[in-house]
């Protein structure tokens, strides 16, 4: 039997994603839900003791939080969920001032693989970090109107919409007044935003984001449409099911782990290819005494759940995918599947997420990509292969995935959270 669907959820999904127009505030609006329910954060660079509880580590846009129940041995496995904190947009480069022809505009660098057209003519806002001279960082965002990549006129290109192509060089750099380049004035003003002095600022990570809110839609509301599903749905869901189980009697020790940079290959510190969740396993195995056999035994009996978004069966192009796998919205979790390991997903795997689903109530579907058309990958084998843990890769179903605005299920994140909550509990 489905479980009721709890608005509320969605609700909060909802101001979860307005409230993170960045990976560095995503991650912490999941640690500000994490402390309220007695998580604390601990620093790599001090020693961690092994008492019980939950507790969590930030780095940059990245954050791997645990809750370690009364009795838990070094042996004692993990279930993990992992998931993915940035999206594709468009980023402040070193040298941002730039314009022409009396337009004052921004560099910008494109980040992932955004749906480029999906850009033109909204209302932008900035934010992200601004790195400071005595090596703290500053979150700011300006979530008002402030950019705009403004399209050409179809009276200057009558075939537009035949086809239209867009330089990323030349075509994607946004306005954001009238006047000459005036070297500075961005982060000037982000400065000033950020109640920082623009002389000690000495680096950024900023992005642009769309200041539209996420909204409902459809008349009874049964749809969502927001910035960055991809993948903040996730990471709101996984928090949500840590924090529901915090407290509880376990037979594991239930982690989440919200990486950055999936959009462009995880190749960082604070990535997917990155050492960030072997060291905190490791370190907590250590830090209840264990030894590297222990170690090497909790790994073995530990399992990822990684959750990503998918594709729904897209009612315009149903051509584009396999005719025997079509998610459709409020229809449950999908299952991802693909035998060249684009996704880790194998016939055990399917068995756990199966028996979680079953527990919660939930009902499921599978994807595959048609075999005609490349499948997307995601964390999912990436952490497989680097830690040697069984891996199931599982997600949401969306329309317009890496669009500035994607739509889903209004059901669909109280489902995944759901099950999510039913596998850390094993």
């Amino acid at each position: 039997m489905t479980p009721h669907f709890d608005r509320a959820h969605t609700d909060d999904l909802i101001a979860f994603i307005a409230a993170s127009p960045s990976p560095y505030h995503a991650v912490a609006s999941a640690a500000e839900r994490l402390e309220k329910a007695g998580f604390r954060r601990v620093e790599e660079t001090e020693a961690w003791d092994g008492s019980s509880g939950g507790k969590y580590v930030l780095r940059g846009g990245a954050i791997v939080a645990w809750y370690v129940p009364e009795g838990a041995g070094p042996q004692t496995p993990f279930r993990i969920v992992g998931a993915h904190t940035d999206s594709p947009n468009l980023r402040v480069k070193p040298r941002p001032d730039s314009g022409a022809y009396g337009w004052r505009q921004v560099a910008v660098e494109i980040y992932g693989g955004p749906l480029l057209n999906s850009w033109l003519d909204r209302d932008l806002g900035l934010a992200g970090r601004l790195a400071l001279r005595d090596g703290t960082t500053r979150l700011v965002n300006v979530d008002r109107p402030l950019l705009r990549v403004p399209q050409l006129a179809i009276h200057l290109d009558r075939q537009v919409n035949e086809g239209m192509t867009l330089d990323r060089q030349r075509h994607m750099q946004p306005i954001w007044g009238l006047g000459g380049t005036d070297e500075g004035a961005l982060i000037g003003f982000l400065a000033q935003e950020a109640g920082v002095d623009a002389s000690d600022v000495v680096g950024w990570d900023l992005m642009t984001h769309d200041v539209q809110p996420p909204s409902y839609l459809g008349r009874d509301r049964e749809l969502l449409a927001a910035p960055r599903m991809d993948n903040l749905l996730s990471v709101h869901a996984a928090t949500a099911a840590l924090t529901a189980v915090a407290g509880e009697p376990l037979p594991y020790i239930p982690v989440l782990a919200a990486f950055d940079h999936e959009e462009n290959g995880s190749q960082a510190d604070t990535g997917a290819q990155g050492p960030l969740l072997g060291a905190v396993l490791e370190r907590s195995v250590f830090a209840r005494g264990g030894s590297y056999e222990d170690r090497a035994r909790a790994f073995a009996g530990t399992v990822c759940l990684s959750s990503d978004t998918g594709h729904a069966v897209h009612p315009n192009y149903p051509e584009r995918h396999d005719p025997g796998h079509l998610p459709l919205p409020n229809g449950g979790p999908i299952l991802k599947v693909n035998v060249n390991q684009r996704y880790a997903t194998d016939g055990t795997g399917r068995g756990i997420f199966v028996a979680a689903c079953e527990r919660a109530g939930v009902p499921w579907q599978s994807f595959v990509s048609n075999n005609a058309m490349p499948c997307g990958t995601t964390i999912g084998p990436i952490t497989a292969a680097r830690h040697g843990i069984t891996t199931v890769d599982i997600g949401v179903a969306i329309l317009s995935m890496h669009s500035v605005r994607e739509l889903c299920g209004a059901r669909d994140p109280y489902l995944l959270a759901s099950t999510l909550k039913a596998f850390l509990e094993g």
